[in-house]
């Protein structure tokens, strides 16, 4: 099953430190000007410093902590994404189109990753759905990033949610860590079950996470579809950037061809070769293909990527990666950019989803239109 979130290494912090810094590194600064290169060494520099210095951390524990104000999911200020206002779910990479509108007949519920992530002012165990700059910070990476992946699969919805801080992946007060993860999901769940209760009206439903979206969302999944009612109208999950047992679920198969429904699609992205002594691998972890959508151990060219996004959104950048599962990981050769030079990791956690944006648009659509036809059938 999914692994305890706060029992993971404290190297994760390379989610929010350095793999944050590779994925805004701008990939069309063209000739390396010396303007260009001053900030990205810059940025690198930067880099360093917080790796010195620490993240900043939560002020005691979680129990002498006041956590912030419970949204209100009547409110569109409490949803990142919401069909009934324009946000950066809405957005689309130059020359990518909706030619299929699903919007009027399926529904996509977003869970973001963690971006309340040790940055100054950052003290409590869990991040405000008030605080303006971090819902910029949200909107403008997360939510642009891999939330509009879905927007032409249906109507994507996102909640904002006290989501815990990054240090409740490593700390070592594991009751604080448990407790600010319960709160964030309390959030999950609330919006959930309002999106139910006032939005869904019975429509088709697509999961789709990353990271703590899917520390959270696998525990949504378990908790309101595995062999339940609402089961019937699972499209399919895509749970990335966690460890996810191939037997995660019940009664909700992985996904081992394109076109499968009612089923969940999971994998982690790291520099083929490598073997992870800080994070766990084995073939027991559930891992998708995403330029196949099955789980075999073929090798995938990067001929079959459809279209990845970097830095610049508008930029969509085909054949940029290959695609391997080997363990339970995903395994992809490093790509090559301007600026890729400078990046040294071998666990590409932040691009999960964008390594494959198109390929994952494009599936999310295809499974959309499966389901609904399979709906006509019965």
């Amino acid at each position: 099953m999914v692994q305890n979130p706060s029992t993971f290494s404290t190297k994760n912090k390379t989610y929010s430190l350095l793999q944050f810094g590779f994925f805004f590194v701008k990939s069309d600064c063209e000739g390396h000007n010396s303007l260009q290169m001053s900030k990205i060494l810059l940025l690198i520099a930067s880099l360093l410093l917080l790796f010195s210095c620490g993240i900043v951390k939560p002020v005691g524990t979680f129990e002498t902590s006041t956590p912030p104000t419970t949204p209100n999911y009547a409110q569109l200020d409490s949803w990142a994404a919401h069909p009934d206002k324009a946000d950066n779910a809405d957005r689309l990479p130059d020359g990518v189109e909706k030619e299929i509108n699903l919007e009027d007949k399926v529904d996509v519920f977003f869970l973001h990753p963690t971006t309340y992530n040790g940055k100054k002012g950052h003290r409590n165990w869990n991040g405000d759905v008030q605080d303006a700059q971090l819902n910029e910070r949200t909107d403008g990476s997360t939510i642009l990033y891999q939330a509009s992946i879905f927007n032409g699969a249906g109507r994507v919805f996102a909640p904002r949610y006290r989501q815990a801080h990054i240090y409740a992946y490593f700390s070592p007060d594991k009751s604080s860590a448990k407790e600010a993860f319960e709160l964030a999901y309390t959030d999950i769940k609330a919006a959930f079950q309002y999106y139910l209760d006032n939005y869904n009206k019975g429509r088709p439903i697509i999961i789709a996470a990353h990271s703590q979206g899917t520390t959270h969302g696998t525990r949504l999944v378990a908790e309101f579809f595995d062999g339940k009612p609402l089961q019937e109208q699972l499209v399919t999950a895509y749970l990335v950037g966690m460890p996810l047992s191939t037997e995660q679920f019940k009664e909700i198969p992985l996904c081992d061809s394109p076109s499968d429904t009612q089923c969940f699609s999971a994998w982690q992205t790291y520099k083929t070769g490598y073997y992870p002594t800080k994070y766990v691998y084995g073939d027991q972890y559930a891992v998708t293909n995403p330029l196949s959508w099955t789980l075999n151990t073929s090798y995938q060219p990067k001929s079959a990527n459809e279209g990845a996004i970097l830095r610049k959104f508008e930029k969509l950048m085909p054949e940029l990666v290959d695609a391997q599962i080997e363990k339970g990981m995903l395994w992809v050769n490093k790509p090559k950019f301007p600026g890729s030079f400078l990046f040294r990791s071998k666990r590409y956690h932040i691009v999960d989803f964008n390594f494959f944006y198109m390929n994952v648009r494009n599936n999310a659509i295809l499974r959309a239109e499966t389901f609904l036809g399979e709906m006509g059938d019965k």
